[in-house]
């Protein structure tokens, strides 16, 4: 709330008030107000945001390395943009595992999320934007005000991209597996190598 109050050049006291009285959307999270920096902007150049306010899109389109038409980048954001019924912000295109968390697209989607940029971000399926958690990631995106809306509600599960998905899902899992036991591979080892320069001197 400081940091909102600050740019509004109001007492966070004032704010408060103005979020009672309705002039200013917010989110609870925990005890805390939320806003969100569209809703800030609007008010600072004297808009109405608790009436109207700007819908401001980000699509967001998705494949996993397949090139099957009814996956594609292209197909994805004819649909998307052929929907639309908001302003373009922009296309944020992505390629990789949906089940992989570190996706530069999806940084980029994030970042533009926190800094107030957009106002909703638009998928065709629900499984673009992410394999698993995407409802901790729509309840992120509700903290700065910013929405998701699904094209089709339904998942879209194309059999290789699925495949391809569990695959990089297994292939993580082993590598971590891997350095695990790597790990108390080469404690055994030094433990042995103690114990046996102990016997060494001991002789």
């Amino acid at each position: 709330m400081s940091r909102a109050a600050k740019r509004l050049g109001l007492y966070p006291m004032t704010l408060r008030q103005w979020a009672i009285d309705g002039k200013i959307p917010f989110t609870w999270v925990g005890r805390e107000r939320r806003f969100s920096w569209v809703d800030v902007e609007n008010l600072k150049r004297g808009s109405d945001s608790s009436t109207a306010r700007s819908r401001l899109e980000l699509l967001y389109v998705r494949v996993s390395g397949s090139s099957g038409r009814g996956s594609s980048l292209e197909v994805q954001e004819a649909e998307l943009r052929a929907t639309s019924t908001g302003e373009f912000v922009k296309v944020v295109r992505d390629r990789g595992s949906g089940s992989k968390e570190n996706r530069p697209g999806l940084n980029r989607v994030l970042a533009m999320v926190s800094d107030g940029s957009v106002s909703v971000v638009r998928v065709t399926y629900e499984d673009r934007l992410a394999r698993f958690g995407v409802g901790w990631l729509k309840r992120l995106f509700a903290v700065y005000g910013v929405s998701v809306e699904v094209l089709h509600p339904k998942k879209l599960g194309g059999r290789e991209e699925l495949l391809a998905d569990f695959v990089s899902l297994v292939t993580t899992f082993a590598g971590r597996l891997c350095g695990m036991r790597s790990w108390e591979n080469r404690r055994r080892q030094l433990s042995e190598s103690g114990r046996c320069s102990d016997e060494s001197r001991a002789a």
